[in-house]
C-alpha cells in the first residue's frame, strides 16, 4: 500500500525532521517494511514502504535521481512499468533497482506531466525538482490512491491520509461545516472538501504544482477525464464482447506482477469471482480467502 507525506515551509523556515517523522509515524500502518525521510532547507518529504516489487533496499524511498536533482515519494503500482522502462532505457536511462518507483521517477524526469498519461495503474506521488524548486503532486485517473493537501499558515502540506497532515502543528484540526453538511446530505463528499477545514482532497485525474520561485499559489489541473463518445462506426455485440474480454484479461494479468505471494479475497460477488477466475488460470496455486 505505502504512504507518502511531506511539507514545505513557505516562510523559508528550516524544515524540522522531527515533525516529518511524526507525520510518517501516523501512517506507519500503510508501510510496515520501511520508512524514509528527506529534508533540505525548508522542504521535507517522507515515505512509508510496503515492499511488493524488488524487496531490496534499492527500492527505498524517498527515491533520489542519480544526479541528486529530483526526489520522489510514491504510493501505488504502475502495471505497464516494464514497457515504460524499456522506452527509457532506449533513451539511455539506467536503473539500479527493479522497482516501478524508479520508472516513475525517471519517466517524470524525461516527460514531466506528460508522463501521467503513460502510466497505467494506481498512484499518488510527490515529485520535487530541487533546481527549479517546484513540486508536483498527482493522483491516478480513477482516484484509487488517496492524496490530501493543505495550503495555509505559510505551509504546503500533503499526505496519503489526513492524520499525517494533522501531525504538522501548523495545521489546525477544525471542522469544515460545509464539508460536514455535504456528507450528511449525500452520505459522501463529492467535492474536494474534507471534514477538516484546512485539508482538501486532490481530485482523481488531477495534478497540483507549486513553485517557490513564482507567486505562491497551487496550480491544480485535470490531466485526464472520461470520454463517453459513441463509436463512429457501427459495432456489433460480438465485437463488444470480445473486446471486453480482452481488456478484462489484460487488466488482471497486469496486476499479477509481484515479488511477494499473491492471493485473492473473495467477497462472494461476481466481480471478485471473475477476477479470481482469470488470475487462477494464470497462477494455478493462487490462494483465496473469504469470510
Amino acid at each position: 500500500m505505502c504512504g507518502i507525506t511531506g511539507f514545505i515551509n513557505l516562510n523559508d523556515k528550516p524544515a524540522d525532521v522531527s515533525i516529518l517523522k511524526s507525520m510518517t509515524d501516523a501512517i506507519s500502518h500503510r508501510g510496515p517494511d520501511g520508512e524514509g525521510h528527506w529534508v533540505s532547507d525548508n522542504i521535507a518529504i517522507g515515505h512509508r514502504r510496503l515492499s511488493i516489487i524488488d524487496l531490496s533496499d534499492a527500492g527505498s524511498q524517498p527515491m533520489i535521481s542519480s544526479d541528486g536533482r529530483y526526489i520522489l515519494s510514491y504510493n501505488g503500482e504502475i502495471y505497464n512499468f516494464k514497457d515504460i522502462r524499456q522506452e527509457l532505457e532506449r533513451l539511455n536511462y539506467s536503473f539500479r533497482s527493479d522497482t516501478d518507483s524508479e520508472v516513475v521517477l525517471y519517466a517524470l524526469v524525461q516527460w514531466g506531466k506528460d508522463a501521467l498519461l503513460k502510466f497505467n495503474g494506481m498512484f499518488a506521488f510527490a515529485f520535487w525538482d530541487n533546481h527549479k524548486k517546484e513540486i508536483l503532486l498527482a493522483r491516478d485517473r480513477y482516484g484509487i490512491k488517496p492524496l490530501y493537501y493543505s495550503l495555509c499558515n505559510n505551509i504546503l502540506c500533503f499526505g496519503s491520509e489526513q492524520k499525517a497532515i494533522l501531525k504538522n502543528p501548523n495545521i489546525k484540526n477544525k471542522i469544515d461545516n460545509e464539508g460536514l453538511i455535504e456528507y450528511f446530505t449525500f452520505q459522501n463528499i463529492f467535492s474536494d472538501k474534507t471534514l477538516i477545514e484546512d485539508i482538501k482532497l486532490l481530485p482523481a485525474g488531477h495534478s497540483a504544482s507549486f513553485s517557490l520561485e513564482q507567486p505562491k499559489n497551487l496550480k491544480i489541473e485535470i490531466y485526464w477525464d472520461y470520454n463517453f463518445q459513441n463509436p463512429e462506426h457501427k459495432v456489433d455485440v460480438k465485437e463488444y464482447t470480445e473486446e471486453l474480454n480482452r481488456l478484462f484479461v489484460q487488466a488482471v494479468e497486469r496486476q499479477l506482477v509481484s515479488d511477494v505471494e499473491i492471493g485473492a479475497y473473495l467477497s462472494g460477488g461476481m466481480d471478485s469471482g471473475a477476477i479470481t477466475a482469470i488470475a487462477s488460470s494464470k497462477m494455478p496455486n493462487l490462494k483465496s480467502f473469504t469470510c
